[in-house]
């Protein structure tokens, strides 16, 4: 583990391109969808640091008043609808330009292939829905198939999140800031591979294979992580991805939703060492947490000193900020950060059960518009 991750921090250098200037040399963009990036950039550093420059930062999003419409098409298949870069780099610039991000809402687009991407590029066949995509499991027997998972930056896959990321660089023109695709290394992606129930009985049948893999898998994904951030880094970007936090350094989203189906026990020996030797590459790093399945494994998450924050998700039928106050009070008494979703109305049990250091207001439900949002932001900004 310690020499993969010795290699891993020089992947972000030694891919395709030659090393990027260093990143304090770099003028940041102007991003002129939200003109006061330079004072929100420093509220994300505070979040970063558990502090609070002024308040924590707190991201609404609103309609613009007028809207842009890209050109429609109509397709023969949904691969084919994925697939058409240009069209959908239009229809992203079009939805960014078409938002108003207010107070310390960053305007965020990446080149989203699906959350199993990572696993196509490693030899997985992509099937592609209306709003999602997911990848076909390669390994039915490891004997004979495990030697075909190997990362193929030449494959069309990882060539068209290439050429999809510089047509969102072209569309930006720094207007909004460009991230990485979503990325799954790891078990979900050693699930995507073979199954998620195959996994499961894996890991008592032969644990070692899954080990193995894992090992393998790591170093791939640096390496291919290394690709896309010196791409956002050479074009003056702040690293970012599909949640739209900010890093001057390399910043990522670790998760593992396969962890909902295995005990604790399994997932500290099998997949908890892999976690934090990803949160160790990264600059600044926060955790998605998926469903109760997975609050199981909290306290095992919360002892990486390395992890700078947590993603609560509690799922779709079980929200409400007081059901899970105690969750997101666990998570700031270990020192992390909080991303933090709840109603307007739920904003007095936020103040009276957490502190401000350290809490991204990420979604706030029952905003209407820009008197309601004032008001809102007003009183976190008095939360003392």
């Amino acid at each position: 583990m310690e020499y993969a991750l010795a290699c891993a921090r020089t992947a972000c250098y030694n891919g395709r391109n030659p090393k990027p200037k260093n990143t304090k040399e770099m003028c940041p963009m102007p991003f002129s969808l939200q003109p006061d990036y330079e004072t929100v950039k420093k509220r994300y550093d505070a979040f970063w640091a558990r502090e609070v420059l002024d308040r924590p930062p707190v991201s609404i999003t609103l309609p613009a008043k007028e809207r842009v419409q890209a050109p429609r098409k109509t397709y023969a298949s949904q691969r084919a609808r994925w697939l058409d870069l240009p069209q959908r780099a239009l229809e992203m610039d079009a939805a960014m330009r078409s938002t108003r991000y207010l107070y310390d809402a960053l305007p965020v687009c990446f080149p989203n292939l699906g959350p199993e991407v990572f696993s196509a590029w490693c030899g997985c066949e992509m099937e592609f829905g209306r709003d999602t995509a997911w990848s076909v499991p390669m390994i039915e027997d490891w004997d004979r198939d495990a030697e075909k998972v190997r990362l193929d930056m030449s494959s069309p896959l990882f060539t068209a999140c290439e050429e999809f990321t510089r047509l969102l660089l072209e569309k930006s023109r720094g207007d909004y800031i460009v991230g990485m695709t979503d990325l799954h290394p790891g078990g979900d992606h050693v699930a995507a591979l073979r199954d998620p129930q195959n996994l499961a009985m894996d890991l008592m049948d032969c644990p070692e294979r899954v080990e193995a893999m894992l090992s393998q898998a790591a170093a791939e994904f640096f390496a291919a992580y290394g690709v896309f951030y010196h791409m956002l880094k050479k074009a003056g970007m702040p690293i970012t991805s599909w949640l739209p936090l900010i890093s001057d350094g390399r910043y990522g989203i670790p998760s593992n939703d396969f962890s909902c189906m295995i005990s604790a026990d399994m997932f500290e020996r099998y997949f908890l060492p892999g976690i934090v030797q990803e949160c160790r590459f990264y600059d600044n790093s926060i955790y998605h947490l998926d469903g109760p399945g997975a609050l199981r494994h909290l306290d095992a998450l919360l002892s990486i000193s390395e992890l700078d924050a947590v993603q609560w998700v509690c799922g779709a039928g079980n929200e409400g900020f007081a059901r899970w106050a105690g969750v997101y009070q666990k998570i700031q008494r270990a020192g992390k950060g909080v991303y933090l979703t709840c109603h307007v109305r739920e904003l007095s049990e936020v103040f009276a059960a957490l502190r401000p250091e350290g809490v991204w207001f990420a979604e706030i439900s029952g905003i209407d518009g820009e008197e309601t949002a004032r008001a809102v932001v007003d009183r976190i900004t008095a939360w003392r």
